[in-house]
């Protein structure tokens, strides 16, 4: 007797599948692929698209303005739902299959899942070359899908209905796996897409991926256990995967025992509370005097759930004990094997308990642990600092815009932020009072994340405040999504600053040599450079063309009566400010290696020359 069988398109084949799919981890079970996300073109209105009119009651549906901001909603969604959960995106063949590279890579590199269905080119062949095909010379089978190979961490064209089958069930093992997931593309053919198969009923079965907590190995446990009861100055690295495993709790206990200091990546800020005596807050460039004071004299320096990027090691210039060894404890072989370090390759929660109860009856010196708690108190001060205005009156600052909106939010809220100068703002002075209140995008810095980022927490966590916090530069990247949170009724809130160009380059560039060259929005002098008036932009009238509530705040009293006021509005609300410029946030407490012009004929430069290399000469490297 044959097996039952279902006569469907590709495209409803997918999408009836894609609905059946599910994670559970401790116990708690959430649909794998959520949503999807869709703006359609001639690639795929006939085939995913026609799939999700037939299966709206099984697949929600959202519609999008821009295929890239369609990627970051997805991404805020996953990181919300500590990748638990995924949506898809769905675009046609050409430029919006291209539009989705930045997106995926920023999925892929900050380990997020999000499920990427482009259209693409006829498998037979039979109309080429159609409509917005790359058509190569040298090789017919390449499409502009191609581009989405090096930023997906499993990718394929499905050229046949039947290889739909074990193609998607490894697209669901990648984006369930916490060692292997980011960006996942299945191309799909125009002519595929609507193409009839007889699918097996078992396809369409319910699977539950079980995302394992994987212990770690007994041997390796034990030399971890060694290394940290030999040490006289560990310092723990919170990274993001903390959060993506739930371990907050776990580490909190670790702490506890120990008396082992922790600081934070941007993706690890709020791993502690802020408050918590363990917490030094930021580490590396944009870190806090705290957390770099005791990361340049550290013996030991365990990593959790942390990629290492150049931001935290400044570069190679911030651990610079000449005994300093590392210990990684994280769910991804690749990354725990950084720095030449011991290994704890295993979930972060579960290697944080094994861990904490190895060390039983361990704890750090007490006077190793008053010092850090002096350096903590000291930084708390200059965070006080930072965020004052005595004058209500006054213009506010950058740094005082935060410490408005840090007397605004409850710990429930989400503050969203990704580029400019605000991330260095952020790392060294938010007070980060829970887990899930400290998102920023910092893998990939992409300008343009937030406000579709927001949307995608506001869709994960109903009810919770969100906050897109945008410089003008960032807002004019891509604005596009205010109109899906207005249609789709997500009272996201925008912080909009407007410091009339790239503050954060601006500065940067200053520093090595570039002479802020390029970097403001302003019309033309008459010696030709962008040094005249500022640009007559309107920006809160441009947010209030879009759909948004629009509060305009021009002192610091008016700026903190509408942040309370877009908290307690439930439509999406932008609160714009312009800010004085005077610097006001702490300066980089470590180096990052920004190469300088080796010769140059200015001044600017020979100077910013002669101080990277000053920097650059006590860089190491851990063997």
């Amino acid at each position: 007797m044959s097996a039952a069988t279902r006569r469907l398109t590709t495209a409803q084949a997918l999408v009836r599948f894609l609905s059946a799919q599910y994670t559970e981890r401790d116990g708690v079970r959430r649909r794998l692929v959520a949503g999807t996300w869709g703006i359609f073109g001639h690639g795929n209105v006939a085939g995913i698209g026609q799939a999700l009119v037939e299966y709206a009651d099984v697949m929600p549906y959202h519609q999008g303005r821009n295929e890239q901001s369609m990627v970051h909603a997805a991404v805020g969604h996953a990181r919300q739902l500590n990748r638990l959960s995924a949506q898809a995106v769905t675009t046609s063949i050409g430029p919006g299959a291209t539009n989705l590279v930045t997106g995926a890579a920023l999925a892929t590199i900050n380990r997020l899942p999000v499920l990427l269905l482009p259209g693409d080119y006829f498998a037979g062949r039979v109309a080429d070359p159609l409509l917005q095909q790359l058509e190569h010379p040298g090789g017919p089978d390449v499409s502009v899908n191609d581009t989405l190979r090096p930023v997906s961490r499993f990718f394929d064209r499905i050229t046949r209905p039947e290889a739909l089958i074990p193609s998607a069930l490894q697209a669901m093992r990648v984006l369930a796996d916490p060692a292997e997931t980011g960006a996942v593309t299945l191309a799909l053919p125009q002519d595929v897409q609507a193409e009839a198969y007889d699918w097996p009923e078992e396809f369409f079965a319910e699977r539950v991926w079980y995302v394992r907590r994987t212990a770690p190995d007994p041997v390796e446990l034990a030399a971890a256990a060694e290394a940290v009861r030999s040490a006289r100055r560990p310092l723990l690295i919170a990274g993001g995967g903390v959060h993506h495993s739930e371990a907050e709790g776990a580490l909190k206990a670790f702490t506890d025992a120990t008396g082992i200091p922790v600081a934070s990546t941007q993706a690890g800020k709020g791993s502690l509370r802020h408050d918590d005596p363990a917490d030094l807050g930021g580490i590396g460039h944009t870190g806090t005097a705290a957390g770099n004071d005791l990361a340049r004299t550290a013996d030991l320096v365990i990593g959790v759930g942390t990629r290492y990027t150049d931001f935290t090691t400044a570069s190679g210039t911030l651990f610079q004990n000449p005994d300093v060894r590392f210990l990684n404890l994280n769910v991804t072989a690749f990354d725990a094997h950084k720095l030449a370090a011991r290994t704890l390759v295993c979930d972060a929660r579960a290697g944080l308990e094994q861990l904490t109860a190895a060390l039983d009856g361990y704890r750090v010196d007490e006077e190793y642990a008053a010092a850090y708690r002096a350096g903590k108190e000291r930084w708390d001060g200059i965070v006080a600092g930072a965020y004052r205005a005595d004058d209500d009156s006054a213009v506010p600052t950058q740094t005082q815009v935060l410490g408005a909106l840090d007397a605004v939010v409850g710990d429930e809220d989400v503050v969203i932020n990704a580029a400019g100068s605000l991330p260095g703002d952020l790392h060294k002075l938010w007070r980060a009072r829970s887990p899930r209140q400290y998102h920023l995008e910092y893998g990939y810095s992409c300008m343009g994340y937030e406000i579709p980022a927001a949307l995608g927490v506001q869709q994960a966590a109903p009810g919770t405040p969100v906050w897109a916090l945008v410089g003008d530069g960032t807002y004019l990247m891509m604005p596009t999504e205010i109109v899906t949170a207005v249609q789709e009724r997500l009272p996201v809130n925008v912080v909009l600053i407007q410091n009339h160009g790239y503050a954060s380059i601006g500065g940067l560039s200053e520093s090595v040599g570039g002479e802020r060259y390029g970097t403001a929005y302003r019309h033309r002098a008459a010696d030709g450079t962008f040094t005249g008036p500022p640009l007559p932009v309107d920006l809160a009238a441009n947010a209030a063309s879009l759909g948004m509530d629009v509060l305009r705040a021009k002192t610091v009293g008016e700026l903190r009566s509408a942040l309370a006021e877009a908290r307690s509005s439930d439509r999406p609300t932008c609160v714009y400010v312009e800010t004085d410029p005077s610097p006001t946030a702490p300066p980089a407490e470590a180096w990052w290696d920004v190469p300088v012009a080796e010769v140059a004929g200015r001044e600017a430069a020979v100077r910013a020359r002669e101080q990277y290399e000053r920097e650059v000469a006590v860089r190491r490297r851990h063997l």
